[in-house]
């Protein structure tokens, strides 16, 4: 049997987005040119390994086993991609990297520009995802390296603290929530909230812990960036939900109040992680050593 690697990789798209019109814009494909990929794949497989209906498609068992080898051959195919390029003088390597919202917006930003001047041939990709994914993703081969909040499992993972994320509620100095010495998420309820966009990890983050909780959170508005969030909090537009540090690198943060989260899962430590450090790709290693140095991007 012969598995072509554009196929593969079609595959995983359509897995991912659960729909083929939609994994075949992912792979610059024609909805014609995907579905005649897919039907060949399944041609030579002797079997189905997709169900399709009007919402989409849903993976058979079958599927399931071929998207589980799909990611690995993925992933070994970018790693040696990598490996090669670091040492094929002139060529450049992009690496990967996976975070959470905190990371991504607070951590990574000075860290990942040190790193990129210190090497000048290794470009960058960050990818916004929720730390249970992002934990995911590596676990299942997805990708190679992630840094997630501890409330992701990090079982079959090797990890190394890296830094802190602690969630506040930030309002603007006149609300009546300003003074009070800490909140919970039910007491947010009835609040007129800003949040990120619906696709933000964090966003999503604070919709499932509302649930859990047994109540909605109720959004006035959603915006692009937690700067842009502070200044509408300090304007009175609502109150919301950031990473601490992100309320004190704001512009607006002398008209904001910043409240604790009296939450368990307000207080999270953050987790470099990958399958196996070692057997990372050398671009790849020399960047979870960067991230794991006490000095990285000091």
């Amino acid at each position: 049997m012969h598995f072509d690697l554009t196929d593969l990789r079609l595959f995983v798209a359509v897995a991912d987005a659960g729909s083929i019109t939609a994994g075949a814009a992912a792979c610059a494909l024609s909805l014609a040119a995907a579905s005649a990929r897919l039907r060949q794949l399944e041609d030579q497989a002797g079997i189905t390994l997709l169900e399709r209906g009007r919402r989409g498609v849903q993976l058979t068992p079958a599927g399931r086993a071929l998207l589980r080898h799909a990611r690995q051959i993925g992933g070994e195919v970018a790693r040696l991609r990598g490996e090669l390029a670091e040492y094929a003088g002139g060529q450049r390597a992009t690496i990967r990297l996976l975070a959470n919202t905190a990371a991504l917006s607070e951590w990574l930003p000075e860290r990942i520009a040190d790193f990129l001047v210190t090497h000048p041939a290794l470009d960058v990709a960050l990818v916004e995802r929720g730390s249970i994914d992002a934990a995911d993703a590596v676990r299942e081969a997805a990708a190679d390296l992630a840094v997630i909040a501890d409330h992701a499992s990090r079982r079959d993972l090797q990890g190394e603290v890296v830094g802190e994320d602690v969630l506040v509620l930030v309002c603007a100095h006149q609300h009546r929530l300003a003074q009070a010495p800490s909140v919970r998420l039910p007491d947010l309820f009835n609040e007129a909230l800003l949040g990120l966009s619906a696709d933000s990890a964090l966003q999503r983050h604070l919709i499932s812990r509302a649930a859990e909780a047994g109540g909605r959170l109720q959004w006035r508005a959603h915006v692009p960036a937690l700067e842009v969030l502070c200044r509408m909090v300090a304007r009175g537009a609502g109150v919301a939900i950031v990473p601490r540090s992100a309320a004190r690198r704001s512009t607006a943060s002398a008209r904001l109040a910043s409240v604790p989260l009296q939450e368990p899962w307000a207080h999270r430590t953050l987790w470099l992680v990958a399958r196996e450090f070692a057997a990372l790709p050398l671009p790849l290693r020399q960047l979870a050593d960067w991230l794991r140095a006490p000095s990285a991007g000091a």
